[in-house]
């Protein structure tokens, strides 16, 4: 492990479990990212990122005049898109794991320490009052268990039929590097935005409506669905069925539910069923 992942790892569990850790995690994520800096991971422009993202959150969550607020979602709804799809510039993501088949019929799989995606997650945890962190553990580890449940049955199932996967047990030796990064990096940021961002604010949207927050679950749930449009219908209609498994877990038992949720399904995949996908 290097001093840059366990700087972001810190600040990840940090800012999800610990929110009174929140300063001491926002100084270790400028160290993490200043040693990025002196690595040649990032550049200056990756800076410009961070800054458009402060102006983001500050208009979003300020007591300005609508316009303003309103601007500030434009602007983090366009950042948010091009970290997640890895378009700005100025992020060169370190790939810690080399392209390899994890079983013969599998696709290749390498792994990448991004440094532009988790900046979402930071970023949301950090400045957006609505995710929903307060919940009690047994609340968010009962909801998160049952509905992890519930969306590993289906989607496993799903994924039979539809050529996807099949049953694959396995374990390389780097798969704890696998695991904390998918968990403390990936899965927050994806949940954090979603989640935390997306379907908290579809549902203070549709409140007075029937079934709001059940609406709210479902478009969040597709839009997730099509975020993962690089890995082919399939791929998207099984995210998207995932998804409202976590939005039901994020609506009974905040962000930490939805997370163990993902996280739970995520591990299911890759130790039990064949990872990322059958190749075609």
């Amino acid at each position: 492990m290097t001093v840059l992942q366990w700087c972001l790892i810190f600040a990840g569990a940090s800012l999800l479990w610990f929110p009174r850790l929140r300063y001491a995690a926002v100084g270790v994520l400028g160290l993490g990212y200043a040693v990025a800096y002196a690595n040649g991971q990032i550049d200056f422009r990756a800076g410009i990122a961070v800054l458009l993202l402060a102006v983001a959150a500050y208009g979003m969550t300020s007591d300005r005049a609508p316009p303003f607020r309103i601007l500030g979602h434009l602007l983090f709804v366009a950042l948010a898109a091009a970290l997640f799809l890895h378009w700005l510039p100025g992020f060169h993501n370190p790939r810690v794991v080399e392209p390899q088949r994890l079983t013969p019929d599998a696709l290749p799989f390498s792994m990448y320490l991004n440094l532009d995606k988790p900046l979402i997650g930071f970023c949301l945890l950090l400045a957006w009052p609505y995710i929903q962190l307060r919940k009690p553990p047994r609340v968010w580890l009962g909801a998160g268990i049952i509905a992890d449940g519930a969306a590993i049955v289906v989607c496993i199932i799903a994924a039979f039929l539809l050529g996807f996967g099949t049953w694959a047990p396995k374990w390389p030796e780097w798969g704890w590097l696998w695991v904390v990064n998918n968990l403390l990096l990936v899965t927050v940021a994806e949940e954090a935005l979603f989640r935390g961002y997306v379907q908290s604010a579809l549902a203070r949207l549709l409140a007075t409506r029937p079934l709001g927050e059940w609406i709210a679950v479902g478009l969040t749930a597709g839009l997730f669905g099509l975020a993962h449009f690089a890995g082919g219908w399939p791929l998207m209609l099984l995210a998207g069925i995932a998804g409202v498994g976590y939005g039901a877990a994020y609506r009974y038992g905040g962000l930490q539910a939805s997370v163990l949720a993902h996280f739970g399904l995520n591990l299911v995949h890759f130790g039990l069923l064949t990872y990322p996908m059958l190749a075609r």
